[in-house]
This record gives structure tokens, C-alpha cells and sequence, in this order.
């Protein structure tokens, strides 16, 4: 039995071949394993849509790329600087456990006495493993706050801009909270404006595992439901059933200005509703004065939105008055916002929902998140899933936004504004990462990887050599999920997952609970740091919530034999709904605030009061870098995990990743289908290999995030097709501090000469102690 599982099961590496039940992200399976390998992932049985990522499992558990002990960069244990050992260009020297851990604590010691627990960065922001007992950030928060404090992140790079404003606008973070179900689309709604469409890769995947996928199916009832569905999108065809739906091509980033324009002929034309605006809304004249133009001079016309997203503007008013007379919604996808000004798409689509007055009823109004991950579409249930407590960080406030961390490296004791405060960044000597690869979700990561040389130390767990793992001092091997128990569990899913160990730890890996466990024991706080948690005690206590809501489950021992609880679906709920029915919202107006006097009183000049348009200021560079760069999620992997799996190495050309241009901007550039070509802007350059596709509207370039990185060390070119080196790193706003990821323009051109290989799965030069 695994140590510290408590679960009182078989492992699952006794007998020669056997089908062990486990769960991922992108959905449960059963491990077949033959002689202690993971050989195949077969679905589990429920699933009426599985996922192809999972063929991605076994290679990867097997990958030759596993960190097989702890090591410790060379030029760190003998001392020498980073100019003349830089992170990322030094080797490694593998040690016992023992020492690893002791020079870990002796870090963590060095670090308190000379500059403060404030200095340690526990980074940890990622998806980790779907098990939520071993939940990565979790329990390093929990280790580093019983040791005396450190510095977080807040927010994420997902959703992060919107996470900050929605709480003031509508008093909840609609990314996260009820939405409106499958079914009450197909049975209620006419017609269906999806900004960002409804990306068919994303609803593979959730955070926390899932038994069965139902965002595809859901869609799917909806289109043969009859429901008119237009996708807003500069690319065509990544929405599942994209060819019974109706494309609207658009200008990446304008998306605010096309929902302007048709808000501007509604209320032009009459077509407002003004007794739900009246009820349920403040501000409305306010913003209405600036579609007028009556303050800035520009009325905010369909034909002032055609200038700028590429729309005609008959379709425009068309469209407005198509909305206006159906049972209306619209919804904007998670990645909208992940550009500069990225609160204002989705601020203007709550406030267009609103001039449309169908919010808070069921199939009508605005939802946020559709095809951004599986859950959306599916209530969250009201108890809470498996999980050990997060710690309270003695260090009360001491945080920055998740997307600042270069900001933080650069200019310790720096300035900065977020959500109506005025903030200074943290002086961080100690980065301490586990279950993430920052070198793949941060942007500009040639400054990223400038500035990761700032810090004295940086402590990583990881079971693959990343380029995080790459860049760091002290890597320590941490297990797969399917090296130990756990429970895979999300709360829009009716599935609760046995997480059962299906083979032994590889080389000397061990989970991360039981590293940061030896630490704390070290530091003499592993009482507090454990919390008494286990397995069956976090069900347990999730069995005793549900209860309490009329819901059975299983006790522990039933569960794990069976290997899953079903619950039943969760039941509706709604704050919109609750908003006609006379229940306030958790605003300061008890309503929907079009126009926040909260957020007016900050004095943002990148955030106003009320949602408007703000042109970008990368688009100044349209005449070097004419294209826009959509780095959009892949469907062959979860962001970068997996990337070395057969589903995504088989999609690569050249192994390159590869990016989409239209054929009228390939030809002006002499490009060919399947050529290698250099994408580059200011911040950096990439490879990649070309397709051409009229599903990609002209102008624009998509290239897929999570190819890892692998930048030439001579040269600095980005080998493998990681478009983070061209995305521009700077706050959404003030008062977001969310990612710009997809506020990019770059250009291309054919690569000449034979591309180097990539390297982005090798090893690190590495010796023994």
C-alpha cells in the first residue's frame, strides 16, 4: 500500500496484467497494466464522449524524459554566478534524497533569516495532476504556511481580468458560477450569439477530472434542437458541428466594438428593453451617452464597428435586430479577455444581455465560459469535492496577480495598481514551483527567462524534465498521478473517481505530499503542515456535506472498491434568476451596475466606469507585424502536459508544431503547405511548420500553445513552436492584471535552410555525485 493513502486497497502492481481505474483531466479511464507499465488507456465505460488525449497516457508515464533523481545545478552547488552559469545552459548533478532535501530547508532557513518569508514565491500555478488530495499548490501553500509565510499568486491566467471585475459589476464571478445548462439552450433559446464560438477542444478537458464529457453532447442537442448559433471567431471549423453553424468572421481583439455597434442600434432604433434596464440595472444612461457619442465626439454606429472588426455594418444592425426579437443569448469565451482591455468584452456582454432584457431567464441573457472547459453548461454541485483545507498564509495580503511574475522579478519594491489598490512587488529571492511549467502559460518568455536568472534560488518538483525543470537549482522527481491514490472529483460532474495507483513510482520519484512532508519534518512543522488529512478523512467529510443536502454517497470503503459515487445531477441555480425574483445582488446597488461608480472612482485611464472601447496598442505595429497571432488551446494536449504523447507528436510536421494562415497571405509571403517558417516580432522569434486553411480569416496566424519550450542556445530561436516568445506581457488593466496573451501581431516568412532539430524532450547534461 502506497505510503500515506490510507485507503486500505491493492496497489495496483502485484499482478502481471490488470485494469486499474484512475481519472485526468481530460476524463476517467481504466490503466491497463502489463509486467508494471501503463500500456493503454481505456475510457471509462460511462463516457459517451471520451477524449483522444488519453492515448497520450502511457508514453508519457514512460517518457525517457522522466527526472529520475534529485539533481542540483552545478553551477548553484559549487557557487558561481548565473553570467557564468545562467539557468537553463548548466548541468545537473544528481544526489540522494537526504541531501536534496537538506539543501531545500537550508534554503528555506537562509531565506527567513536574511530577508523575510515574503521572499519565498511559491509560484505553483498550473493544472498539476486531476487528483485533488495531492493537489500540487495545495500543499506547498500548506508547507510554506506552517513554516512562517510566503508570497502567492491570485487569480489565473484563464480567466484572471474578469475574475477582478465581475465581483463588481454583478457581485459573483460568472467564470466560475451558474450558467445556463445544455438543455435549457435547446429548449428555450432561438437564437445564439457565441463570442470566441464554442471551441470543441476545450470541452475535452476540466479541471479535477470528469467520469463522462457533456459539453460536446450538450452542444450537439442544441444544434439539432434548431437553435440559430453564429461563432464570432477569427477561425473557423474548432467548434464541434462547425458546419451547422453560422461563421462570422472578425478582427482578433475587436470583439467590444462589434458588441457596441449592434447596442448602438438598438437603443437607435428603439429596440432596448428599458423596462428591465429601468428595474434591474444602474448606469445605463451613462454608458448610453457615450454610444450616443455625446462624450468623446464618436457615435459607436454599425458602421464605426464595421472600421474596425472587418463586419459589414448591415450585418451588424441585422444581427441586433435579430437579437431583439428572439429569445436571445450571448455568451463570450474564457479566452476573450486574455488580451489588453480584456474586461471590456465580457463588462459589454452582460450590458448587451441587458439592453436585450432576457437575463434571468432560463436560455436567455449572457454566459460566460461555453466550450472553455467540459463543466460550463452543467450545474456545480452545492457540496464541496474531496480535497485537504487550504492554509491561511500568516503573510495576510501578501500576493500578486498570477500574470505579474516577471513585473515581480524585475522590480522588486516596484509599484503597481490592481482592483483599486495601489500595491508594491515583493523582493523574491526563492521561487519554489511545483505542479506547473510557467515556460509555457507566461508570455514574452525571453524576458521571462531573463528575469527567471534573478532570483537566488529556484526549487522545482516536476516528474518530467521541463523547461522549468530546466531552468532550476533543485529539481526534485515527483510522482505521475498514476503512482499513488487519489480521488478525481469536479463540482459540475455527477462522477466522484477512485484515483487508484496503477504502477510503482518511477525511479526514485515520490508524491509531492510526501516530499513537502520530509521537508516539514525537517522544519520542525510537520504536525501543522499535514493537518491529520487523509484520503478517506477529505471524503468523508465531502460524504458528510453532501448529506447535509439530501444527497447519499457511498461510504470511503464502498467508493474505493467500486472505484467511482455516482450523484445525482446538481440542482438549478441561478443569481440572475434570484435577481427578477427580488433578491439583490452582492453589488453595491443590489443590481447590475452598467455603470460602476466603484470602479470610476479608481481613475484607471485603461478601465473605465462603464464598458467602452479602447484601441490596442500593439496594433501601432500593424505596419511591421500585419498579422494577428491567435495562440489558441490545442487539441492534442492539456496546454503543454502530454506534449511528448504519441496524439500530439503525431500532428507535428518536422516536430514543429504547426500554425494556420490563410493562402492569400502565405502567397504574398512565398509560402508553401508543410514549409517551416520563422514567426517573429520585437519580443522574439519561432518555428513552426505551415498550413494553409481559408478557416483561418486573412490576416491572421493561429499557432497552438503548449509545444515546450526549446529556444537555440545560440541563437535564441524558439525551435519547436511556442508562441510564447511573441506575446506581449502586460496587464489586461489596472484593474484586471490579467494576461494580454492574445493581443500579438507578428509576421512570418518562409525559413531558408535546413531547421534545426528540435530539443525540446532532451535530457540536461547531467553527472552523479
Amino acid at each position: 500500500m502506497p505510503e500515506n493513502s490510507e485507503t486500505g486497497g491493492e496497489t495496483g502492481s502485484a499482478a502481471p496484467e490488470q485494469s486499474v481505474i484512475h481519472s485526468s483531466h481530460w476524463g476517467a479511464f481504466r490503466a491497463r497494466v502489463v509486467e508494471g507499465r501503463v500500456v493503454e488507456a481505456v475510457p471509462f465505460e460511462a463516457d459517451p464522449d471520451p477524449a483522444d488525449l488519453l492515448r497520450n497516457i502511457p508514453a508519457a508515464v514512460h517518457a525517457r524524459n522522466r527526472v529520475a533523481r534529485p539533481a542540483i545545478r552545478r553551477g548553484w552547488l559549487e557557487g558561481r554566478s548565473r553570467a557564468e552559469a545562467p539557468r537553463g545552459a548548466d548541468e545537473f548533478v544528481e544526489v540522494d534524497w537526504d541531501t536534496a532535501l537538506d539543501l531545500v530547508v537550508g534554503e528555506i532557513r537562509r531565506v527567513h533569516a536574511e530577508h523575510g518569508p515574503a521572499s519565498i514565491f511559491a509560484g505553483s500555478y498550473g493544472w498539476s495532476s486531476a487528483g485533488r488530495f495531492h493537489h500540487a499548490q495545495t500543499h506547498l501553500h500548506r508547507l510554506l504556511s506552517a513554516s512562517g509565510g510566503f508570497t502567492a499568486s491570485t487569480g489565473t491566467y484563464s480567466h484572471g481580468a474578469t475574475s477582478v471585475l465581475f465581483p463588481r459589476i454583478i457581485g459573483y464571478d460568472a467564470n466560475v458560477s451558474d450558467s445556463h445548462t445544455w438543455d435549457e439552450i435547446a429548449e428555450r433559446t432561438e437564437i445564439w450569439l457565441m463570442l470566441g464560438g464554442v471551441p470543441a477542444q476545450s470541452m475535452k478537458i476540466d479541471s479535477g477530472g470528469m467520469g463522462a464529457h457533456r459539453g460536446a453532447p450538450g452542444l450537439d442537442r442544441v444544434l439539432r434542437a434548431g437553435v440559430r448559433a453564429i461563432s464570432v471567431n477569427p477561425i473557423d471549423g474548432e467548434t464541434a458541428q462547425a458546419d451547422t453553424l453560422e461563421w462570422l468572421p472578425i478582427r482578433p481583439g475587436t470583439d467590444t466594438a462589434l458588441l457596441l455597434g449592434i447596442a448602438h442600434t438598438l437603443q437607435d432604433e428603439g429596440l432596448e428593453d428599458r423596462a428591465f434596464l429601468d428595474a434591474h440595472t444602474v448606469g445605463y444612461e451613462r454608458f448610453a451617452a457615450y454610444l450616443r457619442g455625446e462624450t468623446d465626439g464618436t457615435p459607436k454606429t454599425a458602421a464605426w464597428a464595421s472600421a474596425i472588426t472587418g463586419i459589414p455594418a448591415g450585418t451588424i444592425r441585422s444581427l441586433a435586430r435579430d437579437l431583439a426579437s428572439s429569445r436571445s443569448l450571448v455568451t463570450a469565451t474564457w479566452s476573450l479577455q486574455r488580451a489588453e482591455h480584456g474586461e471590456q468584452s465580457h463588462w459589454m456582454t452582460i450590458t448587451l444581455a441587458a439592453m436585450l432584457g432576457g437575463i434571468g431567464r432560463r436560455g436567455e441573457g449572457f454566459g460566460i465560459g461555453f466550450g472553455s472547459s467540459d463543466g460550463i453548461g452543467s450545474n456545480r454541485q452545492p457540496f464541496g469535492v474531496p480535497q485537504p483545507a487550504r492554509a491561511r498564509n500568516p503573510l495576510a495580503g501578501a500576493e500578486i496577480p498570477v500574470a505579474r511574475i516577471t513585473d515581480a522579478l524585475e522590480r522588486p519594491g516596484g509599484a503597481y495598481d490592481f482592483n483599486g489598490q495601489r500595491r508594491t512587488y515583493p523582493d523574491i529571492r526563492l521561487i519554489y514551483w511545483v505542479g506547473g511549467n510557467p515556460f509555457h502559460h507566461h508570455q514574452d518568455l525571453v524576458r521571462m527567462e531573463r528575469a527567471w536568472q534573478l532570483p537566488e534560488t529556484v526549487i522545482v518538483h516536476e516528474p518530467w524534465w521541463t523547461a522549468t525543470a530546466k531552468r532550476a537549482d533543485i529539481v526534485l522527481p515527483a510522482t505521475t498521478s498514476l503512482e499513488r491514490d487519489d480521488i478525481g472529483a469536479k463540482s459540475s460532474d455527477v462522477w466522484i473517481m477512485a484515483m487508484k495507483r496503477a504502477i510503482e513510482p518511477v525511479g526514485e520519484a515520490l508524491d509531492d505530499r510526501e516530499i513537502l512532508r520530509r521537508i516539514a519534518q525537517r522544519l520542525d512543522c510537520e504536525e501543522a503542515y499535514t493537518g491529520g488529512f487523509t484520503l478517506r478523512g477529505v471524503y468523508e467529510t465531502s460524504r458528510r456535506e453532501a448529506a447535509e443536502y439530501g444527497i447519499e454517497m457511498p461510504d470511503f470503503d464502498t467508493f474505493w472498491e467500486q472505484g467511482y459515487a455516482r450523484v445525482p445531477p446538481a440542482p438549478q441555480r441561478s443569481h440572475m434568476a434570484q435577481l427578477l425574483a427580488g433578491v439583490p445582488l452582492q453589488t453595491p446597488s443590489g443590481r447590475i451596475e452598467i455603470f460602476s461608480e466603484t470602479i470610476d472612482a479608481f481613475g484607471y485611464d485603461d478601465c473605465a466606469g462603464h464598458p467602452m472601447w479602447f484601441p490596442k496598442r500593439e496594433d501601432a505595429e500593424a505596419g511591421r507585424y500585419p498579422l494577428h497571432l491567435i495562440s489558441h488551446q490545442p487539441a492534442t494536449r492539456l496546454h503543454s502536459q502530454m506534449d511528448m504523447g504519441p496524439v500530439s507528436a503525431t500532428r507535428k510536421v518536422g516536430g514543429r508544431e504547426v500554425c494556420r494562415i490563410h493562402p492569400v497571405d502565405a502567397a504574398a509571403r512565398g509560402i508553401g503547405d508543410g514549409d517551416a517558417v520563422r514567426l517573429f516580432n520585437d519580443r522574439g522569434a519561432c518555428l513552426a511548420s505551415a498550413a494553409l486553411t481559408e478557416q483561418v480569416m486573412p490576416g491572421v496566424i493561429a499557432l497552438p500553445t503548449g509545444a515546450w519550450f526549446d529556444p537555440d542556445p545560440e541563437t535564441g530561436l524558439e525551435r519547436h513552436g511556442n508562441p510564447n516568445v511573441l506575446t506581449p506581457d502586460i496587464g489586461t488593466s489596472k484593474l484586471g492584471q490579467g494576461t494580454s496573451a492574445h493581443t500579438a501581431r507578428v509576421e512570418v516568412e518562409r525559413y531558408a535552410g535546413e531547421p534545426p532539430p528540435v530539443e525540446a524532450f532532451a535530457l540536461p547534461p547531467m553527472s552523479r555525485a
